[in-house]
């Protein structure tokens, strides 16, 4: 059975390759000055650093281009993770997709793509996902590039774990942070594997899987739903009584999904999403709406997707109080064209619709007096035809 191997990266394999003895003794000090700056401001403002980050990835690349596995695993804990994952056997993994998560830094990047091209040369199929803002600058910052690796983490695992591959976290390489995040994500998602390395050690550590059950009774599934939309709204902490505040974040008596919120509700989504629809703010369900819910005998995915976009919908109403002409680009919100008529005297012109996202299926709609009625709902031509 194919994997997925989601890998974390560091740096270390850049710093591995400063020679105390030789190189000038400030670069060490100077690439942990910089560990935090991307790499257009290193372009711009720190010419020096990127002379040493140029140097420092020469050698890394020259090491893992000609040297053995044991230098090899020596040089890189990511690739030493992957050696271990495959018994020192790399061509055991061809058939697998690699992901390597770094952060959003020069040193991050740089050090994600020599063990991507090293990969590469291998025949592995392997990319680079880099969260937007993700380092230890600020707790704004790691907040908000973990927000951003959830929202991914959820969507490539779903895919993959649809398909019949099996999910693997390399977290031997990646700062502490990041791997300490990446393995409580690895327990929510059931990930089959989890394989870390201690220090200089070759032998895989297989960290066992924790039996987390989440507490489904404390979940306000419309509230989280709109709230996971990334839409910016705030919900009022009246509607979210009995909710830990740990799933939270929570400023004034306005509240948004903390880390954990997110990520306890990617991890029971799926229950709430997929059976009847949920009664959003500002969207009314007409009869023809739900009879296409129901005659499409809509699977558990279709559901999921449908709902998923229904929140950032109705997210939107409340964020604009109704006004749908200031929607998110996203959303693909559209009006119709021509002067066809329609089920209840409408012209075709009257009436918008907008996608669900990645499934080709649409949903046709008419706004009035501030609520989104939704009309039809189905493949392209069902409903363009017949909006």
């Amino acid at each position: 059975m194919p994997r997925l191997v989601i890998t974390t990266v560091g740096t270390s394999l850049l710093t591995n390759q400063i020679n105390q003895r030789r190189d000038p003794n400030n670069w060490s000090s100077r690439l942990r000055e910089m560990a935090n700056v991307t790499q257009s401001t290193i372009n711009q403002h720190h010419q020096d650093v990127n002379d040493i980050i140029q140097k420092l990835k020469k050698r890394a690349e020259d090491k893992l281009d000609n040297g053995s596995t044991l230098d090899i695993r020596e040089a890189s804990a990511e690739l030493n993770g992957i050696y271990g994952l495959y018994d020192d056997q790399l061509e055991q993994g061809k058939q697998d997709i690699h992901w390597l998560i770094t952060t959003d830094t020069a040193q991050g990047q740089v050090a994600a793509e020599i063990v991507k091209d090293f990969l590469q040369k291998k025949n592995f199929s392997v990319d680079i996902y880099q969260p937007k803002n993700l380092s230890t600058a600020s707790t704004q910052q790691f907040t908000q590039g973990i927000d951003d690796l959830l929202q991914w983490i959820d969507e490539i695992i779903r895919g993959y774990k649809d398909s019949g591959y099996t999910i693997c976290f390399n977290l031997v390489g990646g700062f502490k942070a990041l791997q300490g995040y990446a393995n409580t994500i690895g327990m929510f998602y059931q990930a089959h594997e989890m394989i870390y390395i201690f220090e200089s050690n070759l032998e895989v550590i297989k960290i066992p899987r924790l039996p987390i059950q989440v507490d489904k009774s404390v979940i306000k599934p419309v509230q989280f739903a709109m709230m996971a939309a990334n839409v910016g709204i705030d919900i009022n902490l009246s509607e979210l009584k009995n909710v830990p505040e740990t799933l939270l974040f929570i400023v004034d008596k306005e509240v948004t999904l903390s880390n954990w919120g997110r990520l306890t509700w990617n991890s029971c989504k799926q229950e709430f999403l997929t059976g009847e629809l949920l009664n959003f703010p500002y969207l009314i369900y007409e009869n023809s709406f739900l009879n296409d819910f129901k005659r499409n005998n809509v699977n558990s995915l279709r559901k999921l997707e449908l709902q998923e976009v229904l929140a950032e919908v109705s997210g939107s109403m409340v964020k604009f109080k109704g006004d749908s002409t200031r929607f998110s680009p996203q959303l693909h919100f559209t009006r119709y064209e021509g002067q066809q008529k329609c089920e209840g005297g409408l012209k075709k012109n009257q009436l918008d619709h907008f996608y669900i996202k990645n499934t080709g299926w649409r949903v046709s709609c008419l706004t009035k007096d501030n609520k989104l009625h939704l009309r039809h709902y189905g493949e392209h031509d069902y409903v363009n035809n017949n909006p």
